[in-house]
């Protein structure tokens, strides 16, 4: 198979979408058809591309666009947004009708589930009504073997006039009956000649779209074992229950902190033995060269050293969380985290699906800012896209969780440390959950009054995760991507960081200055000014700020590690830690401004100054608050 780049919008609807053909003769197929039906598995199977899959519905509102050969012939694949109708209400249905309309695409696949084949023929008539060059992909044939379904293929083809086949696309099963197919109705375009399934799919348009549905699949379809949503419906009974959904998310949340905190530990300490020979031998090469030390140390103290803290710090953790997360989606058990919070965010006047998009922001807040696509309404949007900083990302937790071990959880001994770590952890994060609850309700009866729109959110089946898969897609897709974004805003940044470490006014470094400069304001939050500016030149990358911190109280001119715990708590509190500042540390780390990658991401959704600013200044405030509040009643206890 040939391969060209993934090419994606915005989530602006692009009926001008560019066609990057690589001869004359290439086809341009359209692949549609209703979320969680395996689409974007066929587009990466026939293409080639790790374009992401999801086992949740609405997870993408734009057209990807990959490149395939099979035989001598070329294809253009565009992938358009999961709908379930063409009659526009939604992002996803809006740029889908836009693409077929628009006339590009010679051949448009409908990709339907096997399981439930009746709901997709809805869309497969509407888009019958727009253009005769369509071929109809029954996909997951494997799980309707599985559940004893049986599909009447050759039938349905003959009932609506134009091919119908049959594929397991996650096992590259029917996919060059799909290519056969695509140049058949390629080269059949215009031909009236099929008058027998023409008449019949005319027919089938003018009922009523359920109707004409149903009367399509009579006699084609048959269940031989009636009870095959059984096992879903005992499954559903457990994780949707009203008593038990909550307390296994928070038991699932807890399990994913723990087994990140504990696997993250080991491959943390050898990346950083790894990148402190290397930077021995890099200073060495820079040396041999005739480099002059100024610019050699700026490079290696100030830039290599910010970027190898922050790839030992955060790639560790994401290797893991990103896996557990995308196991948790490709299972199904995602999308019942969205029912399961929908009356908490309906009574916040907000949307169900910012669940999910909150859900990304563990992972990376900028991930979840793109996430919330998903969301139709333009004002529940924006509402989730403030508050997706309100839970901690990936580069956030390294704080947090160096904080509960030296302060809280460093006196438990052995495997009791980590899950006491874990458990406090998830508190936290449960209380940024909260604060999300509490702004989308504060943002929805303010600037952002409305009420919230009705959506519908598919339970779709639970499925086996393809391990292998999924680790190459959250390694490659998630992780390094994030991972490289983080580098490339902390580079510069080490460059500031250096320069403010060494330059002196009065034999003071500007580090110290600052750092005094703030420190009546950060007392009130129960801070001092060093760790306070440590958040504000952490702005890059929050992995970062406990390495500022440290640099600041050692006066050191470069970037410093210490990897034992006590040596570490004893250093803080000679430095004045307590276990109020340790608290409001925590707080303002879990509920303070997003990093720059986030807010550039803000913007490019957005498209406005004025709601990335908000997004930047509301967690901000509210963070100082919550610090200033805890911080008086702290002080206020020890002196009763």
């Amino acid at each position: 198979m040939g391969l060209s780049n993934v090419s994606a919008g915005m989530g602006a609807i692009d009926t001008g979408l560019e066609i990057k053909k690589k001869r004359e003769n290439d086809l341009v197929v359209a692949l549609a058809g209703n979320p969680n039906v395996g689409k974007s598995t066929v587009f990466n199977v026939m293409t080639g591309l790790r374009q992401h899959t999801g086992n949740w519905a609405g997870k993408t509102v734009t057209n990807a666009q990959g490149y395939a050969f099979w035989g001598e012939q070329g294809y253009v694949l565009v992938d358009i947004p999961g709908c379930y109708s063409l009659h526009t209400r939604s992002a996803e249905e809006e740029v889908a009708k836009e693409f077929i309309c628009s006339g590009v695409a010679d051949v448009v696949v409908v990709v339907c589930d096997a399981v439930c084949l009746e709901r997709n023929m809805g869309l497969v008539l509407q888009i019958l009504e727009l253009t005769e060059r369509v071929v109809v992909c029954v996909n997951l044939m494997d799980e309707a073997e599985k559940k004893h379904i049986r599909i009447d293929l050759q039938g349905l083809q003959e009932r609506l006039g134009v091919p119908v086949i049959g594929t397991a696309a996650r096992e590259g099963v029917g996919i060059e009956a799909v290519y056969r197919a695509i140049d058949e109705a390629a080269g059949k375009a215009g031909n009236k000649e099929n008058g027998a399934g023409e008449n019949r799919k005319k027919g089938y348009r003018k009922k009523q779209e359920e109707d004409a549905a149903a009367e399509l699949c009579r006699g084609l379809i048959r269940y031989e074992d009636a009870g095959y949503l059984g096992p879903d419906r005992k499954k559903d009974k457990i994780f949707t229950g009203k008593k038990t959904a909550i307390p296994i998310l928070f038991l699932l949340l807890l399990g994913t902190f723990w087994l990140t905190i504990v696997g993250a530990n080991y491959p943390s300490e050898l990346l950083r033995a790894f990148f402190s020979f290397l930077e021995g031998k890099l200073m060495e090469g820079l040396l041999y060269v005739g480099m002059p030390e100024t610019f050699r140390e700026m490079l290696i103290y100030g830039v290599y050293r910010v970027v190898t803290w922050i790839v030992a710090v955060m790639l560790p953790p994401m290797a893991i969380f990103f896996p557990l997360f995308t196991i948790m989606e490709d299972s199904g058990y995602l999308p019942r985290v969205a029912f399961n919070l929908d009356k908490c965010f309906r009574r916040c006047h907000a949307c169900g699906k910012q669940s999910l998009t909150m859900a990304m922001g563990f992972g990376c807040n900028a991930a979840g800012v793109v996430g919330c696509r998903i969301i139709d309404s333009p004002r529940e949007r924006l509402i989730a896209i403030i508050t997706n900083s309100f839970v901690p990302c990936n580069g956030r937790f390294p704080t947090l969780i160096a904080i509960i071990m030296m302060f809280f959880a460093g006196g438990v001994a052995g495997i009791g440390s980590s899950f006491a770590a874990a458990l406090i952890l998830a508190g936290f994060i449960m209380l940024g959950i909260g604060m999300t609850f509490l702004v989308s309700w504060l943002l929805s009866v303010t600037v952002l009054k409305g009420m919230p729109s009705s959506f519908v959110l598919e339970l779709p089946p639970y499925r086996r995760p393809q391990i292998g898969r999924v680790i190459v897609r959250s390694v490659c897709d998630r992780t390094m991507f994030v991972l490289g974004r983080a580098v490339a805003a902390a580079a510069p940044a080490g460059i500031v960081i250096w320069i403010l470490a060494n330059i002196r006014i009065y034999d003071r470094t500007m580090l110290s200055c600052l750092a005094d400069a703030l420190n009546p304001f950060a007392d009130l939050m129960g801070l001092d000014g060093v760790i306070l500016l440590a958040f504000i030149l952490g702005m890059p990358a929050n992995e970062i700020v406990v390495p500022i911190m440290l640099m600041a109280y050692l006066s050191q001119g470069t970037l410093v590690e210490i990897s034992d715990r006590h040596v570490l708590k004893q250093l803080l509190a000679d430095n004045g830690w307590t276990w109020i500042t340790a608290v409001s540390t925590m707080l303002f780390s879990l509920i303070h401004w997003p990093c720059a990658t986030t807010c550039m991401t803000i913007r490019k959704e957005t498209g406005s100054l004025k709601w990335t600013l908000a997004s930047l200044l509301i967690p901000s405030v509210l963070g100082c608050i919550l610090c200033m509040v805890f911080n008086f009643v702290a002080r206020h206890l020890m002196f009763l």
